[in-house]
């Protein structure tokens, strides 16, 4: 067979305009790798004029008509965002077409009723970008480790906010400046919410959790919080005892006396420099990964950029394509194992707290209380300065985070303390 297969490419920024380009640039080696050669059928934009790098007569503001039309084989979305995106994939697969998205926000809202419409359809469902950019990491969790169980995901999936507190640890900037510097450069966008807000990081989490756990899992079901609230004395803590500030998405499968659960969260932890992803720094993104069977392995990669994510777009449309000329679609996730979602109350995590307190006798002991009230054992504790400037700096066990909360906020009603400094949760120390 040599008739060419035809794509549809919904959207050509700065991710489609690299697919554009690479499938001409590489249109010889995808014509052997996939065996058909692959032809550009239509590029649907908002706006034609802004594209003069495109052939006009590909152009069109019809996106609806071009999914549709007959001779169209495969449909590539980098729209983003839910709507209009969310109607154009399904009416892809409704009309027989496979697809290549690189859409986090729609597929961790949706995904469920995009896979069953796939499923029904006999057609494929691929999105190897919508998480960690150029990074083989999806696929790998939903086949290579298919015959494993996965126990933790634990990743830096946001380029933007690991640049920001990398630039941070190294300069000893506060969260503006470093924000402000990654504006400068491109790394932060103009208003910088999902990233800094962990949406972003949310979304890809749902994701990870759903391929890794075999149960749907939604943005909704991911605790989240942001990291404008670190501030540079955190970062420093943090190297006091060996560890630094990362965003991280992490997914856990954890066992109770009701059976399973999956938690999944967002947040900025303190790790210890001597874990694997301490070490990850500027834009670049990692995902560690622990297996019952296969161990610990980590994928690192730029996880974000035009060439990057167009890379994993391009290795998900030779995988839908290979299926097409094959006449067969490829096994999409399932979630058979329905595990219910642990709420962050629940989840058992460790803090780092600083306190700023009276210098007088007993406040250690008043403060281990407070603790000891709420079932919080404390793990190591240091008195940092004197009079005025004393401060008492705790790192406590594993806990479930309401009682962490709980104590938290007794703390703060305390008359020997002046204030709660910081509070940021530890990962990865024993």
């Amino acid at each position: 067979m040599t008739a060419p297969l035809r794509v549809a490419l919904l959207g050509c920024g700065t991710v489609g305009g690299a697919v554009l380009r690479l499938l001409d640039e590489q249109a010889g080696d995808l014509t052997a790798r996939i065996g058909r050669p692959v032809q550009v059928a239509g590029v649907a934009v908002r706006r034609p004029d802004r594209h003069p790098e495109v052939p006009a007569d590909l152009l069109t503001t019809d996106a609806l008509g071009l999914v549709a039309r007959d001779d169209v084989d495969l449909v590539v979305e980098v729209i983003g965002g839910i709507e209009p995106a969310r109607s154009l994939i399904l009416a892809a697969v409704e009309a027989g077409k496979s697809v290549v998205s690189a859409n986090k926000a729609l597929l961790a809202e949706d995904g469920v009723a995009l896979h069953a419409a796939a499923a029904k359809a006999g057609v494929d469902l691929y999105y190897e970008a919508s998480v960690a950019g150029a990074i083989p990491l999806l696929r790998p969790l939903r086949e290579s480790l298919a015959g494993d169980q996965i126990r933790r995901v634990v990743g830096i999936v946001n380029g933007t906010t690991n640049y920001i507190l990398s630039r941070m640890a190294e300069t000893g900037a506060g969260f503006s400046e470093a924000l402000a510097e990654a504006t400068e450069l491109g790394y932060a966008e103009a208003d910088p919410t999902a990233d800094v807000d962990g949406f972003d990081a949310a979304a890809k989490a749902a994701i990870l959790a759903s391929l890794s756990f075999h149960t749907a899992v939604t943005a909704a079901d991911v605790h989240r919080e942001g990291i404008s609230a670190v501030s540079a004395t955190d970062v420093a803590r943090a190297a006091e005892i060996g560890c630094t500030v990362k965003l991280l998405a992490i997914c856990e499968r954890v066992a109770g006396e009701d059976g399973d659960t999956v938690a999944v969260r967002v947040h900025p932890a303190m790790i210890p420099t001597s874990h694997p992803l301490a070490a990850v720094g500027g834009a670049f993104n990692a995902v560690f990964v622990e297996a019952e069977a296969a161990g610990q392995l980590m994928f690192y990669g730029q996880g974000a950029g035009g060439e990057p994510t167009a890379s994993a777009v391009l290795g998900d449309l030779v995988a839908v394509a290979r299926n097409r000329v094959a006449g067969a679609a490829g096994a999409g996730p399932t979630a058979y194992a329905d595990l219910p979602a642990r709420p962050i109350a629940e989840t058992p995590t460790r803090y780092h707290v600083s306190l700023d307190v009276a210098d007088v006798p007993g406040v250690l002991a008043t403060v281990a209380t407070a603790f000891a009230e709420h079932g919080v054992s404390i793990a190591t504790v240091r008195q940092d300065g004197h009079g005025d400037a004393a401060t008492l700096v705790i790192v406590t066990h594993s806990a479930p985070d309401a009682a962490l909360s709980s104590t938290i906020a007794a703390l703060r009603e305390l008359p020997a303390v002046r204030g709660v400094t910081s509070v940021l949760r530890v990962e990865g120390l024993s």
